[in-house]
């Protein structure tokens, strides 16, 4: 496989006109072309003559370089930034668009049509030789395209009609609304340049988000380097105020991050040492010292946007119906033209030149460019803007199925809870809860263990001055032993710490409560006495019965599918108010979605990536849920990277008003020519309204699209 950054592509024909061209070369096997993102991936044999695709992309008039050459086989790239667009008038819109290349030609032949009309009131017998002028100073970059992309595989392009009708006009001495109608195709397509630029802006303006310096601690200095400079495992400082450089973990400092630049999420997270940051996110109050932890080509913005990149050249089904029903239509047109031109005269003795002025007219108005961009249009937006909000979804396939979810199967660990155990409980059998905690934190110092870090993490928060313990052994399954402040000290299972020092009923039945409520309970024994005991479980996600009761207002069932024992899983099921299937190992998951689709429900399941892969896979869609990690960006076919569950049914909000945004541009471009067609046949329109009628509904389809960009309060 190998991917090209393509230059000058701003249209639905322009990608059509490459996919077809890059097609027809010995040893491709499939091309995924997207306008929004300016990227062709080509996938092919062993080996592929890239200066072969290089050269036919080059023909049609745009600039080409092979970006990612990724081929096993040995491809290879030879690709640069040509310097040129070889003719091309479809510049770059991300300056101002009059210094495009479009903007230019665009004004020349505006200009050219404002002398042709001068010239002609002035000299009126030389006036429709000034218009043939006019008309071909925008004509001829036009049919120099058509001509290219007839020799490419595509004879039915918007040009070649744009040409054929400009041409006819002429012939049959309608010069000045030949060179109006040149001019107005121009003004269209350098209008869907802008939209389109602004599209390709949206997720572009991503990448900026990463500043371009960043400040390397060496030999204990610091110095500015490119940030595309710094390498995985160098000591970055992060100063407040600043933009995180790299994605890293913080090994000194503690502050508030700003990540809604990156995971839409509105309110700073405080983060201290052992936590993620990710590059382009904001460090509030302190500085902070970071390990690199991925090159800038591997941070996870770069990813997000290679990811909606690769998304966006995969089209979705309602896109690929409409790009065969245009193979069809466009040839279609032609011959309707064709018929409305000759056959009046022919067979009832119409005028000719009346005839096939409607012929010309009926060509362009037939132009499938509003149609044919109607669905990659707002699934580009829409792609984009989930971007930005943290919500990864690869491709449009993905998207259009998000909308006619019906069941969502959750797992429970790190997607309904944190993934995190938190301390719940300090149990008072003798000792002051401060005291358990202390002494509890004494011997848990220097674990790795789960549990030990949730208890060493309240003590901090309660600012707890943790005393040495010496002598500190683990007892497999049981506890740990040590001498702290010269008592005996354990700490362990309730069985454990039975069979030292005797429970109490009361004090048995405490402890068996909080089991039932899916807590962790372990006890403290001091001096040979009962002293007291910690609780600790998983805690569910902040928004997750927020999140689960968005879902069951538009109709979508839950179930929670874990692994875990029945008493914990249905305790926070409970506190949920979602059903609990639990012990279940990965395929008995897989299982279960499988059963829940032969019911006739569209199922998501959403975990995380790993343990619940056989699951993910048998969905009809697969989300992932984690902050930016490998996991939730490679797998499965969507990511929720800020792990909010609410953010599930903004997915699917986000797939229906796609949906909806398509339907409506399906019907503004088909019913626009449906009026012209008929106006033009019956004599009420001509040439003039029919280009409108083209560039017209192109740009309001893709302006409708670009609605999708906005960001609902909400999100």
């Amino acid at each position: 496989m190998t991917r090209f950054r393509i230059g000058g592509m701003d249209c639905a024909s322009c990608a059509a006109k490459i996919d077809t061209a890059v097609r027809r070369l010995s040893g491709v096997d499939t091309v995924s072309v997207s306008v929004t993102a300016g990227t062709m991936t080509v996938r092919h044999k062993d080996a592929i003559d890239v200066p072969a695709i290089e050269k036919q992309v080059r023909g049609l008039g745009y600039s080409i370089e092979a970006a990612q050459p990724a081929n096993a086989g040995g491809s290879h790239s030879h690709g640069s930034e040509t310097s040129g667009l070889h003719g091309h008038d479809h510049g770059p819109t991300n300056g101002p668009w009059w210094k495009s290349r479009k903007g230019r030609l665009t004004i020349m032949a505006g200009a050219a049509l404002v002398a042709a009309y001068g010239i002609g009131h002035l000299f009126p017998q030389t006036g429709s030789y000034a218009f043939v002028v006019a008309m071909l100073v925008g004509l001829m970059p036009i049919a120099r395209r058509a001509f290219m992309a007839a020799r490419a595989g595509t004879p039915f392009s918007i040009e070649m009609l744009m040409t054929i009708a400009a041409a006819g006009a002429v012939i049959i001495d309608a010069s000045e609304e030949a060179a109006a109608v040149v001019f107005l195709f121009l003004v269209g397509e350098l209008l869907e340049g802008v939209a389109a630029g602004k599209a390709r802006a949206s997720i572009q303006s991503l990448a900026n988000l990463v500043p371009k310096m960043a400040l390397v601690e060496e030999n204990g200095r610091t110095r500015e380097v490119p940030a595309e400079d710094v390498e995985v495992d160098a000591i970055i400082l992060v100063r407040p105020g600043d933009r995180v450089s790299a994605d890293g973990v913080i090994i000194a400092g503690e502050s508030s991050i700003d990540e809604a630049p990156v995971t839409g999420e509105s309110v700073p997270v405080r983060k201290g040492v052992d936590d993620k940051v990710f590059a382009g996110t904001v460090n509030g109050d302190a500085a902070l010292r970071v390990r690199v932890t991925a090159a800038a080509a591997d941070n996870t913005i770069a990813r997000v946007v290679k990811l909606v990149e690769e998304a966006q050249e995969s089209k979705a089904p309602t896109e690929r119906f409409i790009d065969r029903f245009s193979f069809y239509y466009t040839p279609g047109v032609v011959v309707v033209a064709a018929l409305v031109a000759t056959l009046p005269p022919l067979l009832a003795g119409g005028d000719w030149n009346e005839w096939i002025y409607k012929g010309l007219a009926l060509l362009l108005i037939g132009c499938p460019c509003a149609l044919v961009i109607s669905t990659p249009a707002a699934i580009a937006a829409s792609l984009s803007s989930g971007a930005r909000r943290g919500l990864l979804m690869k491709g449009g396939a993905v998207l259009e199925t998000l909308g006619k979810i019906t069941a969502v199967a959750l797992d429970k660990t790190g997607t309904l809870t944190e993934g995190k155990p938190k301390v719940t409980d300090i149990l008072d059998f003798g000792m002051a809860p401060s005291e358990v905690l202390r002494m509890s934190a004494a011997l848990e110092t220097g674990s790795s263990h789960p549990l030990a870090i949730a208890i060493l993490k309240k003590a901090e928060e309660d600012q707890v001055n943790i005393p040495a313990a010496i002598d500190a052994k683990a007892i497999g399954g049981k506890g740990v032993t040590a001498t702290v402040e010269s008592h005996d000290v354990f700490f362990g299972s309730p069985s454990a710490a039975a069979d030292r020092v005797g429970l109490s009923d009361e004090q048995q039945a405490t402890i068996t409560k909080l089991n039932d409520e899916g807590k962790t309970v372990s006890v403290l024994i001091v001096g040979g006495k009962l002293a007291g005991a910690i609780a600790m479980r998983d805690e569910p996600r902040a928004d997750a019965r927020d999140g689960l009761k968005q879902l069951e207002q538009i109709g979508v069932k839950t179930v929670m599918l874990t692994g875990d024992n029945n008493r914990t899983a249905s305790a926070i099921g409970k506190q949920l108010g979602i059903s609990v299937k639990a012990q279940l190992l990965p395929e008995d998951k897989q299982k279960i979605v499988g059963e829940m689709q032969k019911l006739g429900l569209v199922v998501a399941k959403v975990g995380d990536g790993i343990n619940d892969a056989p699951a993910l896979a048998a969905a009809n869609v697969g989300i992932a849920m984690g902050g930016g990690t490998d996991v939730a960006l490679e797998t499965a076919d969507a990511a929720i990277l800020h792990g909010r569950v609410s953010d599930i049914s903004r997915m699917i909000d986000l797939s229906k008003r796609t949906m909806r945004n398509i339907y409506q541009n399906i019907f503004m471009s088909l019913a626009l020519k449906a009026v012209f067609l008929v106006t033009t046949v019956i004599g009420l329109t001509g040439l003039w309204p029919a280009i409108l009628a083209d560039t017209g509904a192109t740009v309001l389809v893709t302006m409708n699209a670009l609605r999708l960009l906005k960001v609902p309060k909400d999100g």
